[in-house]
């Protein structure tokens, strides 16, 4: 299926995640748009995580509806997500230690989606990457190792990247780094959607946001609507 401009590319409604008897998350509706730079701020705990995992197919026990192109996904695995179109850079990065820096990112292309992204254009991206190709995942840097995260999505020619918690723990000259990258990849047309802790860096680059407070949606809409007060409360629930 293909979206147009009045169609979301990612449609979320009436999502609720359970484990066991707790609940994390109370009926969110959330939408995405091509080309478009969501930001899903909260503290930790209020369910951002858990969001994403449901988004990806690796959350059991979900109630409600996760549209991709107009498409159910919500009962797909994860294989066939990403190959519909769904990358994600995981929290903590999640590289494979036994394989070099290269070989993780080409782990990216095994979905088999056709596209601009190949080693070549990630490492005009990413050039540290390239010098890097032949050391493994556990010899680099933190942050060396989230660019090669962040390069192993965009192998997969993705439509959209979820980016979960990827200023955790790492300096903060390398998130500006990553950062900076994302303008030109959602002007190409990759939408984003940014799982933060962060707040002022996500809310600087994203269309719109969605804070989340204890496993529900406290505010949404586009961050210019909204004063640092209304946020400071949504975000905290005082």
């Amino acid at each position: 299926m293909t979206t147009n401009a009045l169609t979301p590319l990612l449609s979320v409604s009436s999502l609720s995640i359970f484990y066991g008897a707790a609940q994390a998350l109370w009926d969110i509706d959330l939408e995405a748009y091509e080309g478009e730079c969501i930001s899903v701020i909260g503290a930790n705990g209020a369910g951002k995580s858990s969001l994403i995992s449901a988004i990806m197919g690796v959350q059991s026990h979900v109630k409600g509806s996760i549209r991709f192109q107009g498409e159910e996904i919500s009962r797909r695995s994860s294989t066939e997500i990403a190959a519909k179109g769904i990358s994600i850079v995981p929290e903590r990065r999640r590289l494979f230690p036994s394989l070099t820096i290269e070989e993780n990112i080409q782990v990216g292309a095994q979905v088999g989606r056709k596209g601009p992204w190949s080693l070549k254009t990630i490492y005009e991206l990413f050039p540290e990457l390239e010098s890097l190709r032949a050391k493994g995942g556990h010899m680099v840097s933190g942050g060396q190792q989230q660019m090669a995260a962040f390069a192993r999505a965009l192998m997969a020619n993705p439509r959209l990247i979820l980016c979960d918690e990827i200023s955790l723990g790492l300096a903060p000259i390398i998130v500006t780094r990553m950062y900076a990258a994302f303008p030109a990849l959602i002007a190409s047309g990759i939408s984003m959607l940014i799982v933060e802790q962060e707040t002022r860096r996500a809310l600087n680059i994203c269309n719109r946001f969605y804070c989340l407070l204890d496993g529900k949606v406290s505010l949404r809409g586009r961050p210019s609507d909204f004063t640092d007060a209304e946020i400071h409360q949504s975000y905290f629930g005082v």
